[in-house]
């Protein structure tokens, strides 16, 4: 297949998908840690981080997959914004990026994983252990990457 796939009843451009958390997130139904908002996309930190300041990058339109994408260019800034923005915020090395399509893929939304790294953070492979912040952890660390990010 050249391109994205064709507008159709599979595929819901630009619009909200009932049911999708994502979607919840972006229109504001549904609270997150925001700390990047763009028009083509929106950053907040994952509830179950891999490292502390684990953000997830989704597009505005509710897309389930990277060839579904119209136009790449805004989600893509945005995801490289936060992974500029990671290693001033937070002293990390450098970052992680990554995208699941269908297989992995949580949340059936678009989502780039931009993950704080330092060498011997013990991360290796893809079995990788999960955490959860403390009680208003998320808050400061999300107040530093917005300090962070133009």
């Amino acid at each position: 297949m050249d391109g994205p796939p064709e507008q159709g009843r599979d595929y819901n451009y630009g619009m909200a998908r009932s049911g999708c958390v994502f979607c919840a997130i972006i229109a504001g139904d549904e609270p997150a840690d925001v700390v990047l908002e763009r028009d083509g996309a929106i950053g907040f930190l994952d509830r179950t981080p891999l490292f502390r300041g684990h953000v997830l990058v989704v597009p505005r339109a509710h897309v389930v997959t990277l060839p579904e994408l119209a136009d790449v260019g805004p989600f893509f800034e945005a995801v490289q914004l936060v992974a500029a923005a990671i290693p001033v915020a937070l002293g990390a090395q450098g970052t992680f990026v990554a995208i699941n399509n269908v297989v992995s893929q949580s949340v059936p939304h678009l989502h780039a994983h931009v993950v704080p790294r330092t060498r011997g953070d013990g991360l290796r492979g893809f079995f990788w252990p999960r955490s959860k912040y403390a009680p208003g952890e998320a808050e400061v660390i999300a107040d530093r990457l917005r300090a962070a990010l133009p």
